[in-house]
């Protein structure tokens, strides 16, 4: 993956146009793994304050629903339900139904990290710890881990004849996530170690703003982490294509 470059004056504007139409913005960044030590120092992140989580995604050996823009995903945390969500992207938030974006469990919001930036719709939903762990196991059927709603999403955007319940569990990929303040900061932000298969890591730091106020809240980020010595430049990966790479090849065979 190359390093990122700055985003030219047409991808802006277009950036521009897709939070306009979003409810939330979440500004990324990956840390490259030789400046994580000094990068949690400088923020002052205690890593003994991260919950552990496991994330199980569910597509078929093929990765077809990927190839679609959907993701279904759910997640175990600990000391606190766990969570669902079926994902589509991108998407154009115009072109979302009205109902949809009424439904306080949906939500549209532009990740954007340097050099790049996707739109995404998402419907969230709540399961207890110990139902996505029978659904892993196929204990449970996968349907059950997902509202009614979450359910007809899937099917107006999974590629037609995929069954959610004929899906293949690709995980659980084991993560740590911690909130944090950084030292002469009022800005909440959240640090995430995915840790995968072959011991890689990817470590991602991450903050939610408005639309409104994204432009200013990059420029005021990227001022403090870079008074801390934090490298901007570094190559940036992705969490969710990283881990559906990974137990896709087992999952075929």
């Amino acid at each position: 993956m190359a390093k990122p470059v700055p985003l030219s004056g047409a991808r802006l504007q277009r950036l521009m146009e897709l939070m306009g139409g979003a409810d939330t913005v979440e500004l990324k960044l990956t840390i490259p793994e030789t400046t994580r030590a000094g990068t949690s120092a400088a923020l002052g992140v205690d890593p003994l304050d991260a919950q552990v989580r496991q994330v199980f995604f569910f597509d078929t050996p093929e990765l077809a629903l990927n190839a679609a823009g959907v993701v279904v995903r759910a997640r175990r945390r600990q000391g606190e339900d766990g969570d669902t969500v079926v994902k589509l992207r991108p998407v154009e938030p115009a072109d979302l139904p009205e109902d949809l974006r009424r439904n306080p469990a949906f939500g549209v919001e532009v990740d954007a990290m340097p050099g790049g930036y996707v739109c995404s719709a998402s419907f969230k939903g709540v399961a207890s710890n110990d139902r996505i762990r029978e659904a892993a196991t196929r204990e449970r059927p996968i349907r059950k881990l997902f509202s009614k709603g979450q359910r007809a999403f899937f099917s107006a955007h999974a590629p037609d004849g995929i069954d959610i319940d004929g899906l293949s569990v690709l995980g659980p990929i084991p993560t740590f996530r911690i909130k944090f303040k950084p030292r002469g900061s009022n800005r909440k932000f959240v640090g995430e170690m995915w840790l995968y298969p072959d011991a890689s890591q990817i470590v991602e730091l991450s903050t939610k703003t408005t639309p409104a106020e994204a432009l200013d809240v990059a420029a005021e980020c990227r001022v403090m982490l870079e008074s801390r010595g934090v490298d901007l430049s570094a190559e940036q990966q992705t969490k969710t294509k990283t881990a559906l790479e990974f137990f896709a090849a087992p999952a075929a065979g």
